[in-house]
């Protein structure tokens, strides 16, 4: 495989399937950190240490192929341009801190890119598992196969009475952060969101906006994930979020069908008004590219639009980010210049589909 296909494809591979609920629930994440006992946390160990800990996993991964996962490819931070790091953190394959803090980290990533391992981030190992639609027990499923892979291998901090060690306290116990990606039109127009997001806090999870903490939920987006990681098993951290989001999603469709019944009219033409703005703007910002995007996804599983794919909504919102833009145009872009190519970018996909 070549590696340039990671900055050349918006589209994950993985993002193509049809999950489970796939009309709200655009992907489920499981994230695992983990840390090895022989060395300092990132906080505090040297640059040599940290290449060491690169070196380790570039010879263990180096001839490993997995069942369900393939082989993995290492990318090195330092190696790697800034937009090109900034295209993997707008696919969520990275942390905005690998990309833009750590000098000798690295990254593993699958060939289809439903596995990540960031390496040197906060943690030394920080595994990642992401499944289109909601599919959180079958992430867990594979994060924790290639956790025990790696743990027959290395030895990992690890203290019986409060489990994993971390370099964050809130990421002790099980190092589990599982997250679901939704989008929540229905309840952002009926003025339900609002409300919802301090009872969701009030059960030990966060909402957070699209790229996770101190993020903006543009398009709708919110990511929904746990806050305890110590005093609970894996499943039962799974299980708790997966009750939340199923109550979501109910509240979702029956807020679209409200929508639907009492407003129908007002909402096609809301949906249209997207779909037009998108497919004439000569100039569009990133955040009015989001919020028509998400009506046009919106009117899309309504039945409103239907010549223009599902995955319109995924591929656009992270193709129009700054990263696959300025990578596209093969340099570094004023503001305006890429409102200019995020309104071309969005014409010449959607009139594909006309």
């Amino acid at each position: 495989m070549n590696e340039h296909l990671f900055f050349q494809r918006a589209l994950s591979p993985w993002m193509n399937e049809e999950g489970p609920d796939s009309d709200i629930v655009l992907s489920s994440r499981i994230r695992l950190a983990r840390n090895m006992r022989k060395y300092p946390f990132p906080t505090v160990f040297t640059n040599e240490e940290a290449m060491q800990i690169v070196q380790l996993f570039e010879r263990l991964f180096s001839q490993k192929s997995f069942d369900r996962i393939g082989s993995f490819f290492l990318l090195k931070m330092n190696e790697l341009q800034s937009i090109e790091k900034r295209v993997l953190v707008e696919k969520h394959l990275i942390s905005p801190h690998l990309a833009e803090d750590c000098t000798f980290g690295a990254c593993l990533l699958s060939e289809q890119e439903e596995a990540s391992i960031m390496i040197n981030e906060e943690d030394h190992i920080r595994i990642q598992c992401l499944f289109a639609g909601f599919q959180l027990k079958e992430a867990l499923k594979m994060a924790n196969a290639l956790d025990d892979w790696i743990e027959q291998h290395i030895d990992y901090a690890f203290d019986e009475k409060y489990g994993y060690l971390t370099s964050c306290p809130t990421n002790v116990g099980t190092g589990l952060r599982a997250s679901v990606m939704m989008h929540l039109p229905g309840l952002v127009l009926t003025q339900q969101m609002n409300q919802l997001i301090p009872a969701i806090n009030q059960l030990g999870l966060v909402v957070r906006g699209t790229y996770g903490e101190g993020s903006e939920a543009l398009g709708n987006i919110f990511q929904i994930s746990n806050q305890i990681t110590l005093g609970k098993s894996e499943e039962d951290i799974v299980e708790d979020l997966t009750g939340v989001v199923r109550q979501l999603i109910e509240q979702e469709r029956m807020s679209r069908e409200a929508l639907v019944k009492t407003s129908n009219i007002q909402l096609e033409d809301k949906v249209y008004r997207s779909y037009g703005v998108l497919t004439n703007s000569r100039i569009i910002g990133s955040k009015e590219a989001a919020q028509c995007l998400s009506d046009v996804r919106l009117g899309i599983d309504l039945g409103y639009i239907t010549n223009v794919p599902k995955t319109i909504l995924t591929e656009l919102m992270i193709l129009t980010q700054p990263g696959f833009l300025q990578k596209y145009a093969g340099g570094a872009l004023r503001p305006q210049e890429r409102d200019v190519r995020r309104a071309s970018l969005i014409r010449e996909r959607l009139h594909q589909w006309k």
